[in-house]
């Protein structure tokens, strides 16, 4: 079984002492292909420094909302230049959090629209953070979308309902989940799992963060996405091979990922 992490950061700090032993792992789990998407302008060359020493890890390139501190008005412009010349896969990771206390919702929508609007000028897909905040994601896609069906994307650890969902598959998104799916108290997400259609879902880890229940408080890692693919055909009473053969299928559609390297 050949998969797709479509959200890990692998270039972190956390992964600097044995990121070559990471990636092996990864590997060795069939987890042949990652998308690593940005945090910060600071953090894209070391990002693509990471890319390109390891076959099978595309990157994004973006400003999330969590790192408001130290983005500046010009990385908008930076960031355009940057994918122009860099051709990465997605715009991203950006987004709304309405949980962290002291960041302006303001700046972080003024940055969300403008990276909006840069994927829909170059076709590419958009990783979107959304934590209490999907309605305003919604809203704020549609409005810069303005019915031209141009904006396509990922909502990653997706924690919303299952209309607002549907909300989102309607306007060409996918949703992204990982770890938080495998705890047995996650019982709204492990409800929508069981029920979506096949054709929306990503699976991801969005490590080093968000460790499945069986490493709970650990550094997780891409190699656990299979941890997630067992839950995810456990839930769905599918055979794990059919869940692995379409969300990669999946992410290759979105992301315009190649083939697996033979």
């Amino acid at each position: 079984m050949l998969l797709v992490d479509s959200h890990c950061h692998l270039d972190a700090a956390e992964f600097d002492p044995d990121r070559d032993e990471v990636v092996r792992r990864a590997v060795e789990a069939g987890v042949v292909r990652q998308v690593v998407p940005a945090v910060d302008a600071a953090g894209w060359p070391k990002l693509r420094g990471v890319c390109r020493a390891h076959p099978g890890l595309y990157p994004a390139y973006g400003l999330h909302p969590m790192y408001l501190d130290a983005h500046r008005p010009e990385h908008l412009d930076e960031l355009a230049t940057w994918i122009e010349r860099e051709k990465p896969v997605a715009v991203g990771e950006c987004g709304l959090d309405y949980h962290v206390e002291g960041l302006d919702p303001e700046a972080q929508q003024r940055y969300f629209e403008g990276q909006l609007r840069l994927a829909r000028e170059t076709g590419l897909p958009v990783i979107v953070h959304a934590r209490r905040a999907v309605d305003a994601v919604i809203a704020t896609i549609r409005r810069v979308d303005g019915h031209s069906g141009r904006l396509r994307g990922v909502v990653h650890s997706f924690s919303g309902s299952p209309e607002q969902a549907r909300q989102l598959w309607r306007l060409g998104f996918l949703i992204g989940l990982g770890g938080p799916l495998t705890y047995e108290r996650a019982r709204r997400l492990r409800g929508l799992v069981a029920a979506m259609p096949l054709e929306f879902l990503l699976l991801e880890t969005d490590a080093p963060d968000q460790p499945d229940s069986a490493i709970r408080g650990r550094r997780n890692e891409p190699a656990r996405l299979r941890f997630v693919l067992e839950t995810v055909a456990a839930l769905r009473g599918q055979a794990p091979e059919d869940i692995a053969r379409a969300t990669s299928a999946n992410a290759e559609r979105l992301f315009g990922l190649p083939p697996p390297a033979a």
